[in-house]
């Protein structure tokens, strides 16, 4: 086993010390770190980047070919860590010696410790683990104190404000997957790329911490009973759908290529999409009728065909229902000579 420290004082700080251990090459880019690394000890990417209110984030998507154990020092404070597992399986404890916990795919762990305990993570050999680390950091200022978010997720996870070993996984949840997904989707540079992250990430920490208020009551729990492999399958199946949804699926045909009962699929889409199966097919071929209209010289009519639609003007409901116009007044708001429909 690889025994690796990491000082979460500055993301500087991080990344220096993982090219340290991995190797590899970093890149830097206003604020955000990227780390890859292809050696035959470890191959993928890190990336990493501080924002206001003492937060930053640390993404792992690596293989390592022996186990590592990661060591995280608190050095100055106790930050609180909110971690979400992508793809893969994470262990965690507070010092080497403590209880090995563990976290799985699509589930968040919300971490934070005594000031001069370690906090360690375990990763298996040989296996893609894919990460997102959210680090919220403790130590304010007097005059921020007041009304700062980091503040107030102390406030939140600290009784009496006094830094305890506190670890938290929660149910499975998919929705946050998918938000992280839109994270490692910006495709932007310089500062827009930051806000759009930061915009993101905050995003992503407000559901976390609403995962765990979610998940104190009972009834919440009761709700998700979906089991990681019928996650994994949702999340395969509403991939499918949207990658061709003018495709003619149908509920019978679904439950037949994952194996779930149809009752199992509209629970899980109602969970991961706030949506019926149907709603959700729909929904991504107005999605992807917009996008048609923008980009390609299809008339209306052949656009309705090419998403899978046979009615015309049940299309052109649906689409006044998302974008407040018919398709045809969607289509000359872009270009007024292309109206061909």
């Amino acid at each position: 086993m690889k025994i690796v420290t990491i000082n979460t004082e500055k993301t500087q700080n991080i990344f220096e010390e993982l090219n340290t251990n991995f190797g590899g090459k970093v890149t830097f880019d206003l604020d955000e770190y990227t780390l890859e690394i292809n050696n035959s000890f470890a191959k993928g990417s890190i990336i990493g980047a501080s924002f206001n209110d003492n937060i930053s984030y640390v993404q792992f998507d690596m293989t390592f070919s022996v186990d590592v154990r990661m060591d995280i020092i608190n050095v100055k404070s106790s930050p609180i860590y909110f971690a979400y597992c992508s793809k893969g399986n994470l262990s965690h404890s507070f010092g080497a010696t403590g209880e090995e916990r563990s976290f799985k795919t699509f589930q968040t762990a919300i971490v934070t410790s005594k000031e001069s305990q370690d906090n360690i993570l375990f990763f298996e050999k040989n296996m893609n683990t894919k990460f997102t680390l959210i680090i919220v950091g403790t130590q304010n200022s007097v005059q921020d104190q007041m009304h700062s978010l980091n503040q107030k997720v102390k406030e939140t996870f600290f009784e009496d404000n006094v830094a305890q070993d506190f670890f938290y996984v929660g149910s499975y949840n998919l929705k946050i997957a998918e938000k992280i997904e839109q994270l490692n989707a910006v495709t932007q540079t310089g500062i827009v790329r930051n806000l759009l992250k930061e915009g993101i990430l905050r995003i992503i920490l407000a559901m976390e911490i609403q995962q765990h208020t979610d998940d104190q009551c009972a009834f919440s729990k009761d709700t998700n009973c979906l089991t990681l492999r019928e996650m994994e399958e949702i999340k395969e199946l509403s991939e499918a759908i949207k990658a061709n949804p003018e495709e003619a699926f149908t509920i019978k045909s679904l439950s037949k290529k994952s194996g779930l009962s149809p009752n199992k699929l509209q629970e899980g889409f109602k969970l991961i999409h706030n949506r019926t199966v149907n709603d959700y097919i729909t929904h991504m071929r107005v999605l992807k009728a917009e996008i048609l209209i923008r980009t390609s010289d299809l008339n209306i009519s052949e656009i309705v065909y090419c998403i899978g639609f046979t009615s015309r003007s049940y299309f052109s409901k649906i689409f006044k229902q998302k974008f407040n116009c018919s398709p045809k007044e969607y289509k000359f708001n872009l270009n007024p000579l292309a109206i061909t429909a």
